[in-house]
This record gives structure tokens, sequence and C-alpha cells, in this order.
């Protein structure tokens, strides 16, 4: 935890949780990503965490940003950034938003499908178009679903379909899993994509961009390799398919650019025991869970490190449970969690590595609850 956060959090009184961002560490992430890649443009995933103070820095700092909606063009748009600085890089859209983005200047479109690249040259003819492809996902902590992206063997005939209907296809796109603890796991996906680049040049079409996507981690309960290794193992693999024709690439970190820069406090609801024969298994409740900011604890898929005021003292295996009344509101069971036998309730709780997919993820109202709330120094 950072000085920043630590001074902040000792002088907040306000009651419920809340999630405190370092901008500072925003920055130095920042600065992290553009040193271990510098021939590729950072594209921040706006998802990840929209905060305006966040979104204003990466724009002074020359950042560009992946977006998935209009609100989210149009905050990266109020922060600074320029049209040619934002990509629509969800592929499920309404073409009624792609005339919308459009009309504010924005020429960089996903696609992973021939309809997609017939409402974008409707609704924003002369485009650039990058086709997203599948990728498995191995050994990454939360994996993504085939909902996005289409098999390899597709992705010619999209981005013909593109330029035969006046657009520009651009590039591929690919996504090897959030929290990506493998930095060789681009390697694959790279030979897939220069396979694609020299079918479409037999074609006529010269593909120019690489979107290397997302999947940068940030440390949890485990130590991830630092992002210049990720950074070193991209250009190897860029340069074992490309050879001395590599494309422009971009990466779009989210998790990786705002992970640790943030942490949540919290507090203890209840301690209990289900019975009086679990004696060495407790129930901890806490003031926020899945509806409020943790979703990705899902199947206990981000295990985020917890600090308690009385770490140190001995350790029993407790399930971790939100306050809500939905029996889905528990955060670790299948594997309990080790915390002090002294926790009390009133006692804070700190959730650290918090600063992306946590806001963005919380529910207003639910069991009559306010949103999480987010501070950023």
């Amino acid at each position: 935890m950072s000085d920043r956060i630590r001074e902040f959090l000792r002088n907040r009184r306000e009651d419920g949780p809340c999630l405190v961002v370092d901008t500072a560490i925003v920055h130095d992430n920042y600065t992290a990503f553009a040193r271990a890649l510098p021939d590729t443009r950072v594209f921040y995933a706006v998802k990840a965490n929209p905060a305006p103070e966040i979104l204003a820095l990466l724009a002074r700092l020359g950042s560009c940003f992946d977006t998935a909606s209009i609100g989210e063009i149009e905050m990266a748009l109020a922060a600074g950034a320029t049209p040619e600085r934002i990509s629509y890089g969800n592929t499920i859209k309404k073409e009624r938003d792609i005339a919308r983005a459009f009309a504010l200047g924005i020429r960089l479109f996903a696609v992973d499908c021939e309809a997609e690249v017939e409402k974008i040259a409707r609704a924003a003819p002369g485009s650039k178009v990058f086709c997203r492809i599948l990728c498995d996902g191995e050994g990454a902590d939360w994996p993504l679903s085939r909902k996005f992206g289409c098999v390899p063997e597709m992705a010619p005939r999209v981005l013909e379909h593109a330029h035969r209907l006046g657009l520009r296809a651009h590039g591929i796109s690919f996504h090897v899993g959030s929290q990506q603890g493998n930095p060789e796991m681009w390697d694959r996906a790279l030979a897939t994509t220069a396979a694609i680049f020299r079918e479409m040049a037999e074609r006529g079409i010269h593909l120019a961009m690489v979107n290397l996507g997302g999947g940068f981690p940030t440390r949890y309960l485990k130590d991830v390799p630092a992002v210049q290794a990720y950074g070193a193992a991209i250009f190897e693999s860029l340069r074992k398919h490309f050879g001395n024709r590599i494309p422009e690439t971009i990466i779009e970190p989210g998790r990786g650019m705002v992970g640790n820069a943030g942490i949540i406090e919290s507090e203890v609801v209840l301690v209990s025991k289900k019975s009086d024969a679990e004696d060495d298994v407790r129930w901890v409740y806490l003031d926020i869970g899945k509806f409020h900011g943790l979703a990705e604890t899902i199947d206990e898929s981000i295990r985020y490190p917890l600090r308690t005021p009385r770490d140190g003292d001995a350790l029993v295996p407790c399930v971790v449970a939100g306050p809500t009344c939905d029996s889905v509101d528990v955060l670790y069971e299948k594997t309990p969690y080790m915390l002090p036998v002294s926790l009390e309730i009133g006692d804070k709780i700190l959730i650290e590595g918090t600063g992306a997919y946590t806001t963005t993820y919380s529910s207003r109202d639910f069991n009559g609850m306010p949103g999480l709330k987010q501070y950023t120094i």
C-alpha cells in the first residue's frame, strides 16, 4: 500500500466500503509499458476503471484508449484524447452507435464476422477495421470465453469482405486471457496472425496492424513477471514470425495499468460459525461482496490479498462472504481463506489489487446498498 493511500485512509471518517486509487502508481505503470514495448502504442482499456482522473492522466501521458461503448468514447474525448487515439474495440455494436462514433471522429473498429463488417460499411464508410480471432486463454486466471472473435480460418474472409465494401482491412487482434501469467502465451497467437497476414497478402490485401490485446497481470497473492518480461517475449515472437517486417502493434492493458494502484477498505460485519461441529471453519462477512465490486471472485478466479489489523496472530480457515441477501454472494468457500482467529466485528479489512474491474462491476441499490465509492488521489 502506498503512503498516499495509507494517509488518505487514516484521515477518512466516512462509513461504508471504498476504493482508493493512487494515480502516481498509474503513472509509473504507464511508463513501464511504454518502455517495455517502445514501438507499440498503448490503448488503455477504459472498462478497467474509467475514473475521469485516470483517463485525464493517461491522456496527458500520450496514451490511446480502447473503448467498448459510446459512453466510454465520450469519456475518453472529455479526458483530452483526440479521435485518432481511440479504438472502438467491442465486436458487438449497434449500427446507430457505430454511426455516432463515426460522427465523433472514430475511424478504428473491431469486427469478428461479416455482419459486423456490413454495419460499419454502412455507418462508418472508409474506416479501418481489425478482425479479432479466438484464443484459448491457457495460463490465464480469468480466461475469456468464445463470445468474442472468430476462428483464425475465418478471418481472411471477414477482412476481404471489408475490403470489398470499401473499408480498410487494417489488421488482426487477439486476447490471450486476463491475468495471463505466462509471457510466452503471445507466441502461438502471433504465429497464427503472421499466417493470416501472408494469406491476405496473397489475396492482394496488405494488413498493417496487430492488436496484441490485454492480459498483462497485476500482483495478487502470487508474484507475476515484470512487464519487461512480457515486452521482451512479445518482441522476440514478433521478430520470429514477421522477420524484418514487423507491423504496427498496439496493446490494451487494463488490469495491468490500474490493478495494483487501488485498495478497497471494507469492514467486518459478522464473524460466525454454522455449527459447533465446524470448530475450525468460520464465516467472515464483509460490507462488500460480489454485487458491489468483487465480481471477479466468481469461481474464486481472482484471489485478492486481504490485510487485517490483526495480521501476525494465529490463523484459521474462513469462508469470506458479502453482506447481501443473495446466496451466491460468497467470495471464497471452495478454498477457505486463512485469516486471524482474533478477527472481530468492526475490524477494517484492506483488499489489495482492486484498482481494476471493481467500481465498474459494482451494482447500484441492490438490497438498497449504494455502489462502491471511489477516491482518486
